[in-house]
């Protein structure tokens, strides 16, 4: 593994170098990026990389990797980790500043991409992925490069994805003689089934709280035919926005725990893991809660499921939470990118996505090798979810949160009882006004 990394590194910098480092042989070298030309070998030697990456088990597992990729380039790599709130607020501080550091950081595309191109803070990466082929950026699924994209420029390489799948207890399922959703329809008619509140037993669990919930109803959304928004005009009110939206404030409605309005993640897949749900709804990458027997009491009766079809199909949320960026400010684009290429090359990914960690690269997902941490169940759902879905999970506006907190007091209000259709029309209109307002309208 170690030889095959070592050798896929070294033509990636020589690539590097070929096309843009050489050029600078013939004269004098910037102050701290050293001569690279005189040392193949080391085309790196003497640079000093600032990388920040969020507190995320991707950031543990690239640590670990980095000294051969120190040993390899010369460089050394200076590693900063922050919890997200954290890191979000440095990246901001810093970057408003126009520092030169870091040099490459993690960002959230769906959350950050946008505002970030806006203001000029990341640089495009197109014309470094001219420079390799041997890279195979076309190994990267079609979805998460879509995530990074924003006006038809690549702002990011996607580290993790997340896809919408349908989490449920077998045994239950077995039991009742209910097969495994494929529709929503089915999925309605399940949990309907399978809901015993008097025995603490619940049909469904998925998000309730407002800003939260609004990436979870987007796959019911865009099943049946609908989206946030279409170009430049709010969608929220149009009938297949209520029917997707209608849908998943029902089954929390009807058949969902206590307390749902007050649910994120963590709250409601804790309802599950503790064996009082038969269904839930939400990303991939969340799979260790249901299946750790130290945080599940249901740890080997979990299965996992596409996400059921609506009337325009099963059309899930396939994103990337996370990908790496370069500052646009940087003096040390070469050699930024020489690790993102490292990070990201097929070698790297096959020993992150080992840790558990779910990548963009589909050969990775195809190797035996890269699908060890995984259930057999679940990769064969991700890897075939990979090939589709919708790029986005949240509204494609700078204004993410605003945008999530109108949204999703649609559903709030249909789940407590209150009329969805005016919920959508008012949503609507304040959602117009903030596309409006950004769109300099």
């Amino acid at each position: 593994m170690n030889q095959t990394m070592n050798r896929a590194l070294k033509a990636g910098l020589v690539s590097v170098l070929s096309a843009g480092l050489l050029a600078a042989c013939g004269g004098e070298a910037k102050p701290g990026e050293g001569k690279p030309g005189q040392n193949a070998d080391k085309p790196f030697a003497g640079q000093k990389l600032s990388i920040v990456t969020a507190n995320h088990p991707w950031g543990d597992a690239i640590k670990e990797l980095l000294p051969q990729f120190e040993a390899s380039t010369g460089m050394k790599v200076d590693v900063q980790s922050f919890f997200e709130d954290q890191l979000a607020q440095k990246l901001t501080v810093q970057l408003t500043a126009a520092s030169e550091t870091p040099d490459v950081f993690m960002m959230s595309p769906l959350q950050q991409a946008r505002m970030f191109v806006k203001n000029d803070w990341i640089a495009p990466l197109d014309d470094y992925l001219k420079k390799d082929a041997a890279y195979d950026f076309n190994d990267f699924s079609k979805a998460s490069v879509s995530s990074n994209t924003v006006n038809g420029k690549l702002y990011g390489i996607p580290i993790i994805t997340e896809q919408h799948i349908l989490y449920y207890r077998k045994d239950l399922l077995e039991k009742a003689g209910i097969p495994v959703p494929k529709t929503i329809d089915e999925l309605l008619a399940a949990a309907k089934k399978l809901h015993d509140p008097k025995n603490e037993l619940y049909g469904f669990a998925a998000r309730g709280q407002r800003s939260p919930l609004v990436s979870q109803i987007s796959s019911f959304i865009y099943s049946e035919g609908g989206d946030f928004m279409n170009g430049d005009k709010a969608t929220v009110n149009t009938p297949e926005a209520i029917k997707g939206m209608t849908t998943y404030a029902t089954l929390l409605k009807d058949f969902g725990p206590p307390g749902v309005l007050n649910m994120s993640w963590p709250q409601a897949i804790g309802v599950f893991a503790q064996g009082k749900a038969a269904f839930f709804a939400d990303a991939n990458s969340l799979f260790k809660n249901t299946t750790d027997p130290e945080k599940s009491k249901v740890a080997d009766k979990v299965g996992f499921a596409s996400f059921p079809a609506g009337k325009e199909g099963s059309k899930p949320f396939n994103v990337t939470s996370w990908s790496l960026a370069m500052n646009a400010k940087s003096k040390k684009k070469d050699a930024a990118w020489a690790f993102i290429q490292w990070a990201t090359s097929k070698e790297t990914v096959t020993a992150t996505q080992k840790k558990g960690n779910p990548g963009a690269r589909m050969s990775v997902w195809d190797s035996p090798e890269g699908i060890t941490a995984f259930p057999k169940e679940l990769a064969e759902v991700t890897k075939e979810t990979q090939k589709g879905g919708v790029d986005h999970s949240v509204p494609s506006v700078d204004k993410v949160s605003e945008a999530r907190d109108i949204i999703g007091a649609v559903v709030q209000k249909a789940i407590t009882g209150e009329d969805i259709k005016a919920a959508a029309e008012q949503a609507n209109k304040e959602f117009q006004a903030l596309i409006d307002k950004e769109r300099g309208k």
